[in-house]
């Protein structure tokens, strides 16, 4: 294998790490949010355990993030800014993300 080879296998098994750590990370991410919101809207463990499934699974709807946004944002009541979903969106991205780094080492 020549070092061309070498470096291009590296870059591709980072790539293919980066992109495992992301998809990780966000759908922790909206497990988290999933369970803000059901608190919110004031379910039951088990309710809340599903609410957060349907989270997670409005993250397949297209790509980003406005298909959970939209999911989150039109159950939970309107005292609960947009500015205030955005905001916990990207708090709990960092805390997923800090999780999943913290498993893999």
């Amino acid at each position: 294998m020549t070092t061309f080879d070498e470096r291009e296998a590296a870059f591709e098994k980072k790539f293919a790490h980066d992109e495992e750590l992301r998809f990780k990370s966000m759908a922790r991410r909206n497990r988290m949010l999933g369970l803000w919101a059901a608190e919110r809207l004031g379910k039951s463990a088990d309710e809340a355990e599903d609410y957060a499934r349907a989270v997670i699974r409005a993250d397949l709807a297209e790509p980003g993030d406005e298909d959970v946004y939209r999911k989150v944002r039109g159950d939970l009541p309107a005292s609960i800014s947009d500015a205030d979903i955005r905001a916990k969106m990207t708090e709990l991205l960092a805390v997923a993300v800090r999780e999943v780094e913290g498993e893999r080492k």
